[in-house]
């Protein structure tokens, strides 16, 4: 029998009685990056976890394995379709896990959008509490055995978020709160940030009073990466496991320290001991078969998984505007059509830092475009530039085999701190973004060197090419024996590899028409010196990394201009543009929520070239649009993975019919959000905009919006009508609401109902005019076709927190229940009455 067979049926209080000490600490702090601590001599084996949200990387930065990448959480929110998320998780995300011998995804990243220039906001579903749950729910609830980490709180790292008492219940612990009711996660995870003066992993009013009291939770808790500050404040106050186990502060010495000091004790180290254990245990009859496999990861795509990942992206992609029936695209009308933007042949498919993945295949929205249109002539421009570093040459530079990529040869130090002759190892390097964390070479040198060897791909023409490198440690670029970049004698601090790294230092290089350039980058993991500095400033423990980007020089005017007279020269212009992972990432905000560099004033000089002009935005999150009254089609398609270009392509061409609703408001300018004054990116965050978060605060204000939160047409219209509300009962307060839904249209489609529920008409709180309660979605429905939407509701519906008596409160009075194409656009209501106060807890 099996280690993790074994292990599935031990009795747990067992083997917590039978654990030394030392055997207890090892539990409650990782053992390496990724993985909880064994206990061979009781039969324990060792858990690995993996980083998603939109897919599962694996152990490695570096050389990682080619994963499905799904689109960002943004633009799953943005389904509006549970049953949807819930099929992806169990096909897709839980098989990817099982090849990267992982028991545990460290998402979904479970936060609430109060501001769009937050970097990691594409992770996060919507800025909807009710939203984010439900579909939190459904991407942890699933069939196969493999299970998730949902981010606690919010996590803006290293920051004091001081919130009232009620935005935390309603808003922000609300999802948690949802996700919990209905699927019971393994595991929890803390935020890096302090939440009304405590540090989350510190925080025993939400570990314990929230989660394991009020809610009933036995899920394990753990610390984000390196954010635990303490030993016996966060072991006492319920954090279960600090992660990783690399320079950690459970060590065994310490923390047998602070029980021989008494500051805790061994009771409590092993309380938290058995929930880790009870992690495993689950896995260990979840899955065996990966804690016992050989631990090796794996890729595997199919046909199958790629319609699949193809067909989901499809559905999360928003059609915002549709003027005069431009949309869909007539495939057999078209001769020839215009391709434009900086993001028309970018590798975009998702937002950067810890959420970033190498794709195992990726097609750009170009190639899309240009399958589509079966032969048809495509003409391209780049336009103006919307990257905020150069591109990655991840497809340009070719190794000695003429194989994707660099040779790598990795050298030690000798005592003099001087290359060896002698490479320490040599491999094959598929990638120009490389991050090496902890991926060092076993007995290499505490400082060592590594040469990037390869050739650029032979260009068609002469060619003045930029470069840009940019280093976490110290870097120089060397074409055809030339140096070409210095990024080592003198560095320039900046924010890339999670803070660590410099800014791009560039540099131009004439290539040759058909010559393969000898390209070399030599980088080590010890810091430059930046102005002011003398000397080397440190090895980069855990966090080296270099990035060689490119691209052709351009004049920008004379490409806006090209761009211009293509667009002029087509039957219908698509311009493709938006953010990428170096706008949109974790460890920095944005600044400014307009697009990059020149972006609008292309678009707007396209627009006034062709008036069949249609934009293809890619992001994450919302983006400023002044031209939104001059192109006659918009589509946002978010982040959307692997199967990228297909997917727009299959919108744009009518393949398939949009469905998707915008996940979060997009404001007609940064001065207009609710949150806009009270959002730094350091020091104390004060949530002054409290419960009017998102559309709450755009619908009680009545601030005009660009589009609104809920907002998505279809090539097809639908009737919604004939509301009927059933009055609220029995101890859940349960009730339904009830709408005729017909396809008064030409195509087959799928329309969201959205329930929305106002405060009680006798309340004197200041509460938000609606809030989203419910939602059910059509499913393709044929022309004529009506079905019957039901939408259950509960309790959660009608409450509030109320902090005088620290419980959910529903008071009496006349309800309002909103049936809404939006939050902004109201369709139907009906009024219900509670005739008597209630007050309650828990779930």
């Amino acid at each position: 029998m099996s280690t993790a067979t074994k292990f599935a049926s031990a009795n747990l209080d067992d083997v917590v009685e039978a654990l030394t000490q030392e055997e207890a600490i090892s539990l409650i702090g990782g053992h390496g990056m990724w993985h909880t601590a064994p206990i061979p001599r009781l039969g324990v084996p060792a858990l690995k976890v993996s980083d998603g949200p939109n897919g599962v990387r694996g152990n490695h930065f570096f050389c990682s394995t080619p994963a499905k990448v799904i689109p960002s959480a943004t633009a799953l929110g943005a389904t509006f379709d549970p049953v949807l998320i819930q099929s992806v998780a169990s096909k897709l995300l839980a098989a990817e896990a099982k090849l990267r011998a992982a028991s545990v995804i460290l998402a979904p990243t479970v936060n609430i959008q109060r501001s769009p220039l937050g970097g990691r906001s594409f992770e996060s579903f919507s800025e909807d509490p009710y939203l984010s749950g439900t579909i939190a729910s459904a991407y942890i609830k699933q069939g196969d055995y493999i299970n998730w980490t949902k981010r606690l709180n919010h996590s803006q790292a290293m920051i004091r978020s001081c919130l009232p008492e009620a935005s935390l219940r309603e808003i922000y612990l609300y999802p948690f709160m949802l996700a919990q009711k209905y699927s019971k996660p393994w595991a929890f995870m803390t935020a890096y940030n302090k939440v009304n003066g405590i540090h989350a992993s510190e925080n025993a009013f939400l570990l314990q009073d929230v989660l394991r009291k009020e809610w009933g939770s036995d899920a394990c808790t753990m610390s984000d990466w390196f954010g635990t500050y303490s030993i016996a404040e966060s072991i006492n106050a319920g954090l279960d496991l600090e992660m990783p186990g690399t320079i950690k502060f459970r060590s065994e010495h310490h923390t047998a320290w602070s029980i021989h000091c008494r500051k805790i004790t061994l009771k409590t180290v092993k309380e938290r001991a058995k929930s880790v254990l009870n992690l495993v245990q689950r896995a260990s009859k979840g899955c065996p078969e990966v804690l016992d496999g050989d631990g090796e990861e794996r890729t595997n795509d199919c046909e199958e998984d790629t319609a699949r990942m193809r067909d989901l992206a499809a559905r999360t992609i928003v059609l915002l505007k549709n003027d005069r029936d431009t949309l869909p695209l007539s495939v057999n009308s078209l001769t020839k059509v215009a391709v434009i933007g900086g993001n028309a042949k970018a590798p975009v498919l998702s937002g950067g830092g810890s959420a970033a993945l190498k794709p195992s295949f990726f097609v750009n929205p170009f190639e899309g475009i240009v399958r589509a249109l079966s032969g048809r002539q495509v003409m391209y421009a780049e336009g103006a530039r919307t990257s905020k570093t150069l591109p990655s040459l991840d497809y340009d530079i070719i190794n000695a085999k003429g194989g994707k990529g660099f040779d790598a040869e990795w050298y030690s130090h000798d005592e003099n701190d001087q290359p060896l002759t002698t490479p320490h190892k040599l491999l094959e390097v598929d990638e120009t973004n490389i991050f090496i964390s902890t991926s060092t070479p076993k007995e290499i040198s505490t400082r060592w060197t590594m040469k990037l060897r390869g050739f650029m791909r032979p260009r068609d023409e002469d060619t003045k090419f930029e470069f840009g490198l940019t280093v976490a440690g110290r870097a120089k670029l060397y074409i055809d024996g030339n140096l070409v970049i210095d990024n080592w004698t003198l560095q320039r601090r900046g924010v890339a590899f999670f803070n660590t790294g410099t800014e791009e230092e560039c540099g131009i290089y004439l290539l040759k028409k058909g010559v393969a350039h000898e390209i070399l980058v030599e980088f080590n993991n010890v810091r430059g010196p930046a102005e002011g500095e003398v000397g080397d400033q440190g090895t980069l423990f855990g966090g080296p990394g270099v990035r060689l980007g490119g691209a052709p020089v351009i004049n920008e005017t004379d490409e806006i201009q090209k761009a211009v007279r293509l667009a002029a020269e087509a039957e219908v212009a698509i311009v493709v543009v938006g953010l990428n992972g170096d706008w949109e990432t974790e460890g920095h905000d944005r600044t400014t929520l307009k697009l990059p560099g020149r972006t609008d004033e292309l678009v707007t000089r396209v627009a006034e070239a062709n008036p069949n002009t249609v934009v293809v935005t890619q992001t994450g999150s919302a983006i400023e649009m002044p031209w939104v009254g001059e192109v006659a089609a918009i589509v946002h398609s978010w982040y959307l993975g692997n199967s990228t270009g297909d997917a727009i392509a299959d919108i744009l061409f009518g393949n398939v019919n949009p469905s998707a609703k915008l996940s979060l408001t997009f404001p007609l300018r940064l001065e207009d959000t609710p949150s806009y004054g009270h959002m730094p990116s350091e020091g104390t965050v004060f949530y002054a905009e409290d419960l009017f978060v998102g559309y709450k605060h755009y619908v009680r204000s009545k601030v005009p919006t660009l589009f609104p939160f809920g907002h998505g047409l279809s090539y097809t219209t639908f009737d919604i009508d004939e509301l009927v509300v059933t009055n609220p009962s029995g101890s859940d307060m349960n009730f339904v609401a009830r709408v005729h839904v017909q396809n008064t249209g030409g195509r087959v489609g799928s329309e969201v109902v959205q329930i929305y529920v106002t405060p009680s008409s006798e309340s004197k709180a200041s509460h938000p005019v609606r809030s989203l309660r419910g939602y059910g979605k059509t499913h393709d429905l044929a022309p004529g076709e009506s079905v019957e939407v039901e939408v259950k509701l509960d309790k959660l519906a009608l409450s509030m927190w109320d902090a005088p008596h620290n419980c959910w409160k529903i008071e009496k009075g006349t309800y309002t229940v909103i049936v809404g194409r939006s939050a902004e656009n109201v369709l139907l209501s009906q009024q219900i009455q509670v005739t008597k106060e209630q007050f309650w807890n828990g779930l």
